[in-house]
């Protein structure tokens, strides 16, 4: 297939590379050109704009920051909607609000394209070898025709209902995640005067009743971290785990509710982010919270 891919963030990037290695010609484009280089070197044409780039495919795939993203990508003269795109798929899997979505699928529709969200759960390395977690939102039609090019990047995709759908969904299995961080920082903090080897400690906290699958995955960046060690490349760092949180308080808030933890874990890591944490990953975080409250 001839695919496109707008949004060269760290997954984006990541999905670009998977599709060129299973075969599709891909067409990238990103704000920031720079971006694209790597990809042109895998293989991949370059387009100067988004209208460019929707013109050169028959499916665009977009992975951006928030909805002022989306709306700078999908509108104006040189958006995605800018081309003629009749009956092409577009696949938009960003982690925004449910209505951005919504509101999305009535402008893809109105020129007379086909849009199925599907944000992913997962970081860039299941992104490079296909193994992300898809949810998605559409028309069983729709999803169908999108989903042979989902299960070459995931390892599972679920179809979770309409549009706007894939969205809750994904706002839900990235807050325990989020919050785990904290209560993994405060849980150290409890029994870090015992001195004990960090990487012991990691492994024992996964083998309990509490240890969730990122902590099995990624333990050993946790403990380098704990010890003040550099952990390894950022693969979703504090600001990206802020952005998200505050999207999900504020979809509750929406739907008339609130979500007193997140909201407190939010706090923390904007505190963090101001003392010059935004860009470490999610597996430092810990050693932020119990750094400061050593017995």
């Amino acid at each position: 297939m001839k695919v496109g891919v707008a949004g060269l963030g760290r997954m984006g990037s990541a999905i670009g590379k998977r599709l060129i290695e299973v075969g599709h010609e891909v067409v990238v484009w990103n704000r920031n050109q720079e971006k694209t280089r790597p990809l042109a070197t895998a293989g991949a044409a370059v387009a100067s704009t988004p209208s460019e780039l929707a013109g050169r495919v028959e499916t665009i795939i977009t992975i951006l920051t928030d909805t002022a993203a989306i709306a700078s990508v999908y509108e104006g003269g040189s958006g995605l909607l800018a081309a003629t795109v009749s009956g092409k798929l577009f696949v938009e899997m960003s982690t925004v609000q449910p209505e951005t979505e919504i509101a999305l699928a009535r402008k893809v529709k109105a020129k007379g394209a086909t849009l199925v969200e599907c944000p992913v759960g997962g970081t860039v390395g299941p992104a490079l070898s296909g193994k992300l977690l898809g949810v998605a939102g559409g028309t069983p039609e729709d999803f169908a025709r999108a989903k042979p090019l989902l299960e070459q990047m995931c390892r599972r995709v679920d179809l979770v209902g309409p549009i706007g759908s894939g969205a809750s969904m994904k706002l839900a299995i990235n807050l325990p995640l989020a919050t785990f961080w904290q209560s993994f920082g405060e849980a150290f903090a409890l029994c870090c005067h015992l001195n004990l080897d960090p990487a012991w400690l990691v492994e024992l906290f996964a083998d309990t009743s509490g240890g969730p699958n990122v902590l099995r995955a990624r333990g050993g960046a946790v403990a380098l971290a704990l010890q003040d060690k550099d952990s390894g490349s950022a693969t979703f760092d504090c600001d990206s785990i802020r952005k998200d949180l505050r999207t999900m308080v504020a979809e509750a808030k929406s739907r008339g509710f609130a979500l007193p933890l997140a909201e407190r874990t939010l706090a923390v890591y904007d505190q963090a982010s101001q003392e010059g944490w935004g860009s470490k990953d999610c597996t430092e975080l810990p050693a932020f919270w119990s750094s400061r409250h050593k017995a």
